[in-house]
C-alpha cells in the first residue's frame, strides 16, 4: 500500500456491515502518499487459533507512515482468550499486541472499538504529536497484561474522550514520554492510570510533563499511580493530576517506589531510585473500597514538592474513616481528606 504511487490522499476503507479475518499485518513506510486514511466502518477479527498467527508480537503495525489516520466507526477484535487461556498471567509468553504505532508522528486514531486484545490493546512508540480520541476499548477485567493503552518514547501525545475497561492499566506512560495530556476518560474496570513502571532491571527512566484531567475511576485496582522498581534512576516529574473521581477505587492515589513483580536480583543497588518531584493533586474526590486511600510510599532521598489541594476521599466501609500512608514524602497539602501526615499543611 505505502508502495503506491499516489501523492495525495490514500485510503483503505473496511466496509460496514463487512466482517474479516486478519492475520498479523504490517505497513511500514515512508509512504508516497502525504496522507494516509484507514476507515474501519466494518469489523476486523485476528485469527482463534494461536498456531495460525504469523506474528506473535504484533497483530497490526504501522511503521515511519506520516499522514496517518485510523478511524470510521467500526470495531477491531483481537480473539484474545486463547492467549490468554496458554500464557495465563506470565508476562514471559509472548503474545501480540492489537494495534501498534511505530515513528509515526502526528498521526490521529479515532471512532472506533476495540476488543480484545492479546496483550495490551495500543503501542504508541517513538511518535510525536498524536491524538486519540474517541474509542471504547474493552477486555475482561481478569484478562491478564491486557492494558489499554500504552506510551513509550514519545512525545505531545493528547488521549481524550475515551472509554476503557480491561485487565491491566487503562493507560500507562513508560520511560522517554513527555507532555503528555489526558483527558475525558471513563477507567474501568483495570488498573487506573499509571506513569511506570520505570527503572526496571536498574535502568535510568525519565518521563515528564504529565497532565490527566477530568477522569473517572469506577471499580478499578488502582487510580492514578506512579510506580518505580527498587534500583532504577532517573526521573519522573512535572506531573498533574485534576478533576479527578474516584467510584469504589481500592488504591485511589499512589505513589509506589518499591514496585517489583520479582524481587530484584541481588546485583540490583536498591539504594537507588527513580526521582519523583513536583507531583500535583488538584479537586479530586470520591469512595474507595478500603480505608487506606492515599499512599506516598518513596524510597531514596524521597518524593519532592508533592501537592495535594482540595482532595476528598472517603471510605465505602461502614463507619471507617479513611487515611493515607506516608513514608519520605514531603511538600504540603491544603485541604485534603484524610490528612495526609508528612506534608505539610
Amino acid at each position: 500500500m505505502c508502495a503506491s504511487s499516489t501523492q495525495g490522499t490514500l485510503t483503505l476503507v473496511v466496509p460496514k456491515g463487512k466482517r474479516f479475518l486478519l492475520n498479523a499485518v504490517a505497513f511500514e513506510g515512508p509512504c508516497r502518499a502525504s496522507n494516509v486514511n484507514f476507515q474501519i466502518q466494518g469489523s476486523i477479527v485476528a485469527p482463534n487459533n494461536i498456531g495460525a498467527w504469523t506474528n506473535k508480537e504484533m497483530w497490526i503495525h504501522f511503521s515511519d507512515v506520516q499522514g496517518l489516520s485510523v478511524n470510521g466507526g467500526g470495531r477491531i477484535d483481537g480473539n484474545g482468550a486463547v492467549w490468554w487461556k496458554a500464557c495465563g498471567s506470565s508476562k514471559d509468553c509472548q503474545r501480540p499486541t492489537a494495534l501498534h504505532f511505530n515513528k509515526c508522528h502526528g498521526f490521529q486514531l479515532s471512532r472506533l472499538a476495540i476488543f480484545n486484545s492479546p496483550k495490551n490493546h495500543i503501542s504508541i512508540c517513538g511518535c510525536n504529536g498524536p491524538r486519540v480520541f474517541g474509542l471504547l476499548i474493552w477486555a475482561p477485567k481478569d484478562s491478564p497484561n491486557t492494558d489499554g493503552i500504552d506510551i513509550s518514547r514519545s512525545t505531545r501525545v493528547t488521549i481524550q474522550s475515551s472509554h476503557i475497561a480491561t485487565g491491566d492499566d487503562c493507560i500507562a506512560i513508560n520511560s522517554g514520554s513527555s507532555y503528555i495530556k489526558i483527558r475525558d476518560i471513563k477507567c474501568g474496570p483495570g488498573h487506573g492510570i499509571s506513569i511506570g513502571s520505570l527503572g526496571e532491571h536498574g535502568e535510568y527512566s525519565q518521563v515528564e510533563e504529565v497532565q490527566v484531567s477530568n477522569c473517572t475511576f469506577k471499580g478499578t485496582t488502582n487510580g492514578v499511580r506512579i510506580k518505580t522498581w527498587e534500583g532504577g534512576s532517573g526521573y519522573a516529574r512535572k506531573i498533574t493530576f485534576e478533576g479527578i473521581t474516584f467510584e469504589d477505587t481500592k488504591n485511589p492515589i499512589i505513589i509506589d517506589q518499591h514496585y517489583f513483580d520479582k524481587r530484584p536480583s541481588s546485583a540490583t543497588d536498591i539504594s537507588k531510585s527513580v526521582q519523583v518531584s513536583d507531583v500535583t493533586y488538584r479537586n479530586i474526590n470520591g469512595t474507595c473500597t478500603d480505608e487506606k486511600a492515599i499512599t506516598l510510599a518513596c524510597a531514596g532521598g524521597g518524593c519532592t514538592n508533592i501537592v495535594m489541594n482540595n482532595v476528598s476521599i472517603k471510605s465505602d466501609l461502614p463507619n471507617k474513616r479513611s487515611y493515607a500512608y506516608c513514608d519520605n514524602a514531603h511538600g504540603t497539602s491544603s485541604f485534603s481528606l484524610p490528612s495526609v501526615p508528612c506534608l505539610s499543611h
